[in-house]
């Protein structure tokens, strides 16, 4: 009670409160995956001659976007507090389902592709459907999914093919206009860019578009946030979950189709473990394994280091076998770098 005489304090809602240039950045998700990112970039720019030369880039973009395709909506899967463990069979998956329905149905390979892609959004549906009516974790949902694609891939390939690689299509109606579409690419300069590298941009700006601007997007974070108390409050956490399934489905047929029409062929047992590198990448770029924090321009992050490493290794003429030690250590650094930023953002509110 306020003394006589005396007006009450006015209350002062802290969304108008000012923010300091130096919160906001420490509030940023990415900024521990961009600090990682130079230090990434130094180190192989001083150890590796030729790997800032103009040529070297458009490897280590292309690099970077083949994961980084995935990572995007594997993020937002993540700060909405799930996992998918099938997301790397998938594309296999994808490639495979748009190959062996074009050469057995001799149809022009854009009707294979769109079959595809309706498949693999029912790949998508499933994982969402079965985490909201059974209610058990989506590491097991998505586990079972990633052993039975497995089983998928393989054996309906060697059933319909008799080997374990599809038949090449290169010759069919239609490849050269896909090809242009999911595997060509452009040259800038001494730089060549792969169209991955436009996909991966433009996955990248709509699931940013979609956080920050979007009600989809504050359903995401409330879902992962707390899914109970997101429900309490209106948000449709079913539809929310299922929408973020469909999402990762998506990426992984863009992704399935390059892998085909980049290569013709398609190796039924391709994309096995693919799945955590996508979910290092996101976690790298400052997504939490609970839920409710990260960003999708931290994925796009943790993709360019994976880029740089992958390829920085390569140019640096170590053996290849070091990289999964300097994943497993950057994975190890981002995720300590990201929870001191966060302390350190907490600390200054």
């Amino acid at each position: 009670m306020t003394a006589a005489g005396q007006p009450a304090a006015p209350h002062t809602d802290e969304r108008l409160l000012r923010t300091s240039p130096l919160r906001k950045l420490l509030g940023r998700p990415e900024l521990g995956s961009v600090v990682g990112a130079v230090a990434v970039l130094l180190f192989f720019a001083i150890v590796a001659d030729s790997f800032l030369q103009a040529s070297s880039l458009g490897t280590v973009l292309y690099a970077a976007s083949t994961i980084g395709i995935m990572a995007a909506p594997v993020a937002l899967l993540m700060i909405g507090g799930e996992f998918d463990l099938s997301a790397g069979v998938m594309v296999t998956s994808s490639a495979l389902i748009s190959s062996m329905f074009s050469y057995q149905m001799t149809a022009n390979v854009w009707v294979g592709v769109f079959v595809s892609l309706l498949v693999t959004l029912g790949f998508g549906a499933f994982n969402g459907f079965m985490l909201t009516r059974t209610k058990l974790p989506s590491f097991i949902i998505t586990l079972g999914t990633f052993l039975m694609l497995t089983g998928l891939n393989l054996g309906f390939t060697k059933l319909i093919s008799g080997t374990v690689s599809t038949k090449a299509i290169g010759n069919m109606e239609g490849f050269e206009s896909a090809r242009k579409v999911f595997a060509s690419h452009l040259t800038l300069g001494d730089v060549e860019l792969k169209v991955t590298i436009l996909w991966w941009a433009a996955l990248v700006a709509i699931a940013t578009w979609i956080l920050i601007r979007t009600r989809f997007g504050n359903w995401i974070f409330a879902v992962g946030g707390e899914a109970d108390a997101a429900r309490a409050v209106g948000v449709p956490v079913i539809r929310t979950r299922i929408g973020l399934y469909l999402g990762v489905a998506f990426a992984a047929w863009v992704s399935g189709q390059h892998l085909l029409f980049s290569y013709d062929v398609v190796q039924s047992g391709e994309g096995v473990g693919n799945e955590l590198i996508y979910i290092i990448a996101a976690v790298i770029g400052g997504c939490l394994i609970t839920g409710g924090y990260g960003s999708a321009i931290g994925s796009a992050v943790g993709a360019v280091i994976f880029g740089m490493t992958s390829k920085g290794i390569v140019y640096a003429e170590w053996n290849p076998d070091w990289f999964k030690f300097f994943l497993g250590a950057m994975l190890l650094l981002a995720t300590l770098l990201n929870a001191w930023v966060r302390k350190r953002a907490e600390a200054t509110k």
